[in-house]
């Protein structure tokens, strides 16, 4: 019986069931054999259960059954089977590409669907919280703006406002995907990474706050009392806040507290020899900045323009900076501040530039530097063409005594060194040395030497400033290791620090750099007169060899003491390639003299009128300052620091600082002080 069960499936059926599946639509029809058939296909079944063509011939006629009923439904069933193997195949293919598709944003796998939901319904959340501060911001500006709420309680609110901005980035980190998952990580586009919102909050807030600042910043400029007070002893007046009016005019909390905690004020009017447009331009720039300000800012950076300003003037322009500010030595902290800074025309010819700090979520001050910039700033009133009146107000809390050497702290604390006078003296120094720049006629001082053309003149300062500036950055130190020295009068040591150098304008590979401070017994002008003279080099300067050297160019850019000089020294029967590039200046911060060695066909190309960028430097100078107070009748008293940088090794050579150049550098450093504090105390 086993035998037929594949017929019984087509045959074995009653007459009942064929009327069934008759009127059945959805169910095939089918014959049954008759007796005589089934008789005979079963006694052959029994016999060979699979004929082959001639077999299946001769059944067909005996039973009178076509041969080919059954093949057709195998070759269809075999055809159906290959169709659906290609469909598995082809599916299959289909899988394999889903899983290798990049999501376009990210360029990482696709973001699973239900991930992505929920993804899509947090976002909505967030839009919604967003929505709701942005509301409550521009409530809490018009009550502000109505004089219904204090500065105090805006500040607080604004608090409160960045502290939910802060709290949003937290919740949504960029590139990090919101499910859970591990096998992604997404980037869903500007609003996971910087909400438009938030942008939006983020600049009403720092235009109010700009605006809040200018106001205060303008009453400070143009009243003195009750605010200002003369707190020195001597006859130049040196204006202060007082606090006591100060702060009931314009409350404020503490940024810092503790014992290390100063607050700094200051207030210094001059009139400064620069078109209002060109020095206007000159806050705005961030290179212009730091060219400007070499001794007083290391570095700056500008983090968001908010406003550009109107195209002829730049009223108007509103942007947030990081700037470092350092002076002097690596014995005094670097000053680090977020300010917004805003510049506004306030009349007929009157501008406004305003620094006020911001408390940035992405701040980068850092814990050892903590310094707070209330309102501070300058007006600029123009008096002519090429001249202006600059009122300056700076107004600080600092809290890095404890990391400033106790000299250097009476000495800032002294004579105000990073106060409003400082910045306009040294405007005013820099205006000196643009008309020089500028001069088309080369002086008589000047015929003499090698530059004779004003382009050469111009490439010859191009390449001082860069050397300038380079000092000052090696000043600053923020990573240094210290040493023990054995030179007598020496404080704190000799720092060293290394860079691995491959941008344009120094040699590329492994630069070290050392300082070190040393208290000369002598005045600061005896001890800058000696240093910035050329007839005496021969006694300190290793590249001098111990022989006289003949400055053979001069470039004088203001005060007497102010100059650029070319030095060549030399060497009895030998042809000396070797020449140095020097400034010389005095600041109100100190005096310095920074030079460099430079190889005569580098330099001759910028005496020429070529572009200085490409030609590779490396600065080493002297800064002076007096280290005893103002109303002090004792003797006098230097503190002198040396800077210098020595190319440790090429790119190809160990980037890691070794014994050897950790030695060279010292004995440089060290060889050169003695020489300079033997040759001072035989004077």
């Amino acid at each position: 019986m086993s035998q037929m069960n594949h017929f019984e499936r087509g045959v074995g059926r009653s007459n009942e069931e064929d009327t069934d599946n008759s009127n059945d639509g959805n169910q095939p029809s089918y014959a049954r054999f008759t007796t005589h058939q089934t008789s005979i296909l079963e006694k052959f079944l029994e016999e060979d259960s699979h004929p082959n063509e001639a077999q299946r011939n001769q059944l067909a006629r005996e039973t009178g059954l076509e041969p080919i009923q059954n093949q057709n439904k195998r070759a269809s069933n075999n055809a159906l089977r290959a169709e659906n193997d290609n469909l598995l195949q082809e599916n299959l293919k289909i899988k394999e590409a889903l899983n290798g598709i990049a999501c376009t944003t990210c360029g990482g796998p696709p973001f699973p669907y239900k991930e992505h939901e929920l993804y899509m319904q947090k976002m909505g959340e967030q839009n919604n919280r967003i929505k709701d501060e942005v509301d409550k911001m521009w409530i809490l500006i018009t009550r502000y703006a109505r004089n219904e709420i204090s500065l105090h309680e805006f500040e607080e609110s604004v608090a409160q406002t960045k502290a939910f901005a802060r709290n949003l980035e937290v919740e949504i980190p960029p590139r990090q995907e919101i499910g859970g998952s591990s096998s992604h990580n997404h980037n869903h586009g500007r609003l996971v990474n910087e909400p438009e919102p938030i942008c939006n909050v983020e600049k009403s807030i720092i235009s109010q706050i700009a605006t809040i600042a200018m106001n205060e910043l303008v009453i400070l400029l143009r009243v003195k009392e009750p605010f200002w007070m003369n707190s020195s002893s001597v006859e130049e007046e040196k204006l202060t806040l007082s606090y006591e009016h100060y702060d009931q005019a314009f409350p404020k909390q503490n940024h810092f507290n503790g014992d290390n905690v100063v607050k700094e004020s200051s207030k210094y009017t001059a009139i400064v020899n620069i078109p209002i447009t060109e020095l206007i331009d000159m806050f705005i720039d961030k290179e212009k900045w730091t060219i400007i300000f070499p001794t007083l800012v290391s570095k700056s950076e500008i983090v968001k323009v908010f406003e550009n300003g109107s195209i002829e003037n730049r009223d108007g322009a509103l942007q947030l900076m990081h700037e470092e500010m350092h002076i002097l030595s690596p014995l005094v902290q670097t000053r680090e501040f977020n300010v917004i800074r805003y510049c506004k025309q306030v009349d007929v010819d009157v501008w406004v530039i305003t620094d006020v700090s911001y408390d940035s979520s992405r701040s980068t001050i850092t814990p050892l530097a903590r310094s707070w910039k209330h309102p501070s700033g300058c007006l600029i009133n123009k008096i002519s063409t090429n001249s202006c009146m600059v009122t300056w107000i700076e107004n600080v809390e600092v809290d890095d005594k404890i990391h400033t050497h106790n000299l250097y702290r009476n000495l800032i604390d002294t004579y105000d060194l990073y106060g409003a006078k400082s910045w306009v003296k040294e405007l005013q120094r820099m205006s000196e040395k643009a008309a020089t720049f500028y001069d088309p006629i080369i002086h008589d001082q000047e015929s003499a030497g090698v530059i004779q053309t004003s382009d050469g003149r111009m490439s010859v300062m191009k390449l001082a400033q860069r050397m300038v500036k380079m000092y000052f950055e090696c000043l600053a130190m923020p990573n240094k290791l210290e040493f023990h020295n054995f030179i007598e009068n020496n404080i704190g040591g000799i720092k060293i620090a290394t860079n691995k150098n491959t941008n344009e304008g120094k040699p590329n590979g492994l630069i070290v750099r050392a300082t070190a401070t040393l208290i000369i017994p002598l005045s600061p002008n005896k001890v800058f007169e000696f240093l910035m003279d050329h007839t005496k080099r021969n006694q300190w300067d290793v590249l001098a060899y111990g022989n006289p050297v003949q400055e053979i160019g001069h470039i004088s850019h203001g005060h007497p003491t102010n100059f650029i000089s070319i030095i060549k020294p030399s060497i009895p029967g030998i042809d000396n390639q070797l020449m140095i590039l020097q400034e010389s200046f005095v600041s109100h911060v100190g005096s310095y003299v920074i030079y460099a060695p430079i190889d005569s066909t580098s330099l001759n190309f910028a005496i020429n009128g070529g572009n200085p960028r490409g030609i590779h430097i490396l600065s080493s100078g002297f800064g002076v300052c007096s280290s005893k107070k103002e109303d002090e009748s004792s003797k006098d008293e230097s503190l002198l620091t040396l800077a210098c940088q020595t190319l440790a090794s090429g790119l190809d050579g160990p980037m890691m600082l070794t014994t050897q150049a950790v030695s060279d550098v010292n004995n440089l450093l060290t060889t050169t002080l003695v020489k300079v504090k033997d040759a001072l105390m035989g004077i």
